[in-house]
């Protein structure tokens, strides 16, 4: 733990307003670590960037700086990254920091307090996907490569089944097969991108609702923050992973599967405001696929944990040994609920876009 006076110098390295006068931790995340620095004028975030997840600082400060003068340059409210007095984006010394100033008057949910703030934080992404929709993507860096490239994630899943390292494959059969048995159906949205028929875009990569600082007054969306996994991708993936986390009736780690459904209705509060949002740069193919998406990211994300289960657990954080394999149940479960749902959700945003 780095102690406050150490933290103050680190923060005064940069082009900060008024002297340090407190820095105590803040948040929740789990990639960077994050501080909040009161001045005698005002208040900043200060983060330890993760360069064991994120090595190339060099990249993602400049992919990050890219999009937020972008986004200002739209008159929207972003991040502002607060340079260091030698004029750079973050601060190299024995760890990796920066700046962001502190955002007044906004706050962040965990989970949707009604069904207005879900539908306020689908609003608050499509707007950001909508304002970046002349925003050439291919500039970007990719600072996790491949990370949905879902064929590319499928043949890391079946090598973890084939290797079995832990002999956990005889606990997992029926859910290996589950994934085995859609193969053919994960290369849609990569193919798109790769022939044209889907836009590279901007994409977020992270989208779920504590990414997004919420009015404290008026519950609406005020700027989409945790930029780091910004980069090239599909409108298909920041949708469908927003309906993953946030369609579901039980948490990501839910063991009674009774309670775990995908719902119709959270899904519908979402895509009106994600897709008002989007209505004037969204092409037909991609509202198409939208309902795709949401199947597409849950079926990712399963055999993501699926496989890390087989492996030892060795990426995702586990509280105990087959925490990876109930995360991958509900995502079937999620998942297989969805196969059957594509033509309601469809008509779901055909709806509301007046399709």
């Amino acid at each position: 733990m780095t102690d406050e006076t150490a933290l103050a110098e680190i923060a005064s390295a940069f082009c900060i307003e008024g002297s340090v006068r407190t820095v105590c931790p803040y948040g929740e995340g789990h990639i960077n670590v994050t501080y909040l620095v009161t001045t005698d004028r005002k208040r900043y975030i200060l983060q330890r960037m993760n360069t064991n997840v994120f090595p190339d600082s060099d990249s993602l400060m400049k992919n990050i700086c890219a999009v937020t003068e972008y986004l200002r340059g739209r008159g929207m409210e972003t991040l502002r990254v607060v340079p260091t007095k030698t004029g750079a984006p973050y601060l190299a010394e024995a760890h990796h920091w920066r700046v962001y100033d502190f955002i007044e008057g906004t706050v962040t949910y965990q989970t949707p307090p009604n069904l207005a703030v879900f539908t306020n934080s689908g609003r608050a992404f499509g707007e950001f996907q909508n304002a970046l929709a002349g925003f050439d993507a291919a500039g970007l860096t990719e600072s996790i490569r491949r990370f949905h490239d879902t064929p590319k994630r499928f043949a890391d899943f079946s090598a973890a089944l084939a290797a079995d390292a832990c002999k956990r494959a005889e606990t997992c059969r029926a859910e290996a097969a589950f994934f085995t048995e859609r193969a053919s159906t994960y290369h849609v949205a990569i193919d798109g991108l790769a022939d044209g028929s889907l836009p590279l875009r901007v994409t977020h990569n992270d989208t779920k609702l504590n990414n997004i600082l919420m009015d404290a007054e008026t519950g609406e969306g005020r700027a989409v923050i945790d930029l780091d996994t910004v980069m090239p991708g599909s409108m298909l993936y920041d949708f469908g992973d927003s309906i993953r986390f946030g369609a579901s009736t039980a948490a990501e780690d839910e063991p009674d599967l009774d309670k775990v459904h995908f719902s119709l209705r959270l899904f519908r509060a979402y895509a009106e405001g994600f897709c008002a949002a989007v209505r004037g740069s969204i092409t037909a193919r991609e509202a198409e696929l939208l309902p795709y998406g949401a199947y597409l990211m849950t079926a990712e994300c399963g055999m993501r944990f699926l496989g890390d289960y087989l492996s030892g657990d060795v990426y995702f954080a586990t509280k105990y040994p087959a925490h990876n394999l109930i995360r991958a149940r509900t995502q079937i479960r999620l998942a297989e609920e969805m196969e059957h749902s594509q033509d309601a959700m469809r008509a779901v945003i055909y709806e509301i876009l007046g399709a």
